[in-house]
């Protein structure tokens, strides 16, 4: 047998710069590599060839050789570094959204805490205010009993300051509100708290004469009961008017009945007994303490009737009804103090020795008080302007104590408390049970959540403890 020998065909051969060089256009990367063997190359450098090895190159892969042949090191490095700086964008982006989110967190909260303390010190103002006023006018009426022995002089005189009650409303009013009006406009628009049909002539003798001559009776049983006790005493039997105003109210408006409001009544008039008793019902104690309580009961009545016949009045409203009072007392009241001068019930002589500084005085915080107690409860709550009336009582006793060097029996003390402790019973809202209610579940749901954390985290401490000591705790069923 003859053996065959296989010829192998020789590789074509062809320029290794044809790798390097441009591909021409119109022809495509295959075009370059693509040469089937025995056919021609389109290479223009076919006389100088070279024998490659016998490893055959696969067409898949001379395509990304050439691709990675073509990239350059720089543009990948570029291409990186521009995804870089995008990323880093994208965290400064969020870290500045993130800061000025939680800067705007805090500016809020800053300014809800500074307007939270403005209204704190407002409030705290308007406390100490009406407190102090009164404390003052109460001290000023002692001094001025030492020269000057008048009370329904100086309560005439006190009273026709209330005329200035709503010019001083009317420039508030210049000075706050966008949309002014004039003074005739404001006076008719606050006039409605008469009616519909505004202030008349017979509507300011039908509403204002009883209001007038109650407001009257009011502050002269005050000053009255100044010249009998101290102004400790008197100030904290004025207090027990709280409770004779939910007495009326209860049978005359038909309020609803609360029990705690019956005890602090109740306290009020154990207060007024013990007061009475502290000189054994005899003397300038038992009518010292008729007048205070006169004048309690006279202010409640004036506040009951201003509620049925007049209703609720706003800031505006109440300061023309004030005024409207003082109007009043100084034309048609002004005769009695004439009567009083000339049947010497109540008479000065000389003229120039009345003493003028001390019934502005007395008459200037009186009309301070007014009218602070008619701004607080527009601007702020009732409660905060029966606290300050309240602490007046402490005040009293601090100036009583300290300037007047009065020592405080143990009965006119424990009276004293009872009848501020009734008047603050006084100040619990109508739902005070339902809201102590609440609040009392609230607490023992908290405490029941906080046990069972407690139990929480016992177990599991006990299981990693026993984890740790390779036992393992199996429930009891």
């Amino acid at each position: 047998m003859k053996k065959r020998s296989a010829r192998v065909a020789p590789l074509p051969s062809f320029n290794v710069s044809a790798l390097n060089s441009p591909v021409p256009d119109g022809a495509s990367r295959s075009s370059v590599i693509q040469c089937k063997p025995g056919g021609n190359c389109p290479s223009r450098h076919r006389g100088m060839t070279r024998q490659l090895s016998p490893l055959s190159v696969a067409e898949d892969s001379a395509a990304p050789i050439l691709e990675l042949q073509n990239r350059s090191p720089s543009g990948i490095c570029r291409q990186s570094r521009v995804e870089r700086q995008s990323r880093s964008g994208e965290e400064g982006t969020q870290t500045h959204t993130e800061s000025s989110s939680q800067e705007a967190e805090g500016q809020t909260r800053c300014q809800s805490c500074t307007s939270t303390f403005l209204k704190l010190i407002w409030r705290f103002l308007i406390i100490l205010s009406v407190s102090s006023s009164w404390v003052g006018t109460t001290q000023f009426v002692k001094i001025t009993y030492e020269t000057f022995d008048c009370p329904f002089f100086m309560t005439w005189f006190s009273t026709n300051w209330n005329i200035m009650v709503f010019p001083i409303y009317y420039s508030g009013h210049l000075a706050t509100a966008q949309e002014k009006q004039s003074p005739i406009k404001k006076f008719r628009e606050c006039s409605r708290i008469f009616g519909e049909d505004g202030l008349t002539l017979k509507l300011f003798l039908k509403r204002t004469a009883p209001f007038s001559i109650l407001w009257t009776l009011t502050n002269y049983l005050y000053l009255l009961a100044l010249k009998k006790l101290t102004a400790t005493d008197v100030s904290a039997l004025f207090c027990c008017n709280k409770a004779f105003v939910f007495l009326l109210s209860w049978i005359v408006l038909k309020d609803r009945f609360m029990g705690a409001r019956i005890v602090a009544a109740i306290m009020a008039i154990t207060g007024i007994v013990m007061m009475a008793y502290a000189d054994g019902f005899q003397g300038d104690s038992i009518i010292g303490v008729a007048y205070a309580v006169g004048s309690a009961s006279t202010s409640a009545l004036y506040k009951v009737l201003f509620k049925m016949f007049l209703g609720s009045a706003n800031f505006g409203e109440a300061a023309h009804f004030v005024s409207t009072l003082g109007f009043f007392n100084l034309i048609f009241i002004s005769v009695t103090p004439i009567i009083l001068y000339f049947t010497k019930v109540e008479y000065w002589s000389p003229f120039s020795a009345v003493p003028w500084g001390y019934l502005c005085g007395v008459a200037g915080l009186w009309l301070a008080f007014n009218i602070l107690v008619n701004v607080g409860v527009v601007l702020t709550y009732p409660i905060l302007i029966s606290i300050g009336t309240v602490l007046s009582v402490p005040g009293n006793a601090a100036v009583d104590l300290l300037k007047h060097k009065m020592i405080f029996s143990v009965v006119r003390l424990g009276a004293t408390i009872i009848i501020c402790i009734g008047f603050l019973l006084m100040l619990l809202p109508e739902e005070w049970d339902e809201i102590t209610l609440r609040f009392i579940n609230s607490l023992k749901e908290k405490k029941s959540e906080d046990h069972a954390d407690d139990i929480t985290d016992s177990s599991v401490h006990t299981r990693s403890r026993s984890r740790a000591n390779g036992t393992v705790s199996i429930p009891l069923a």
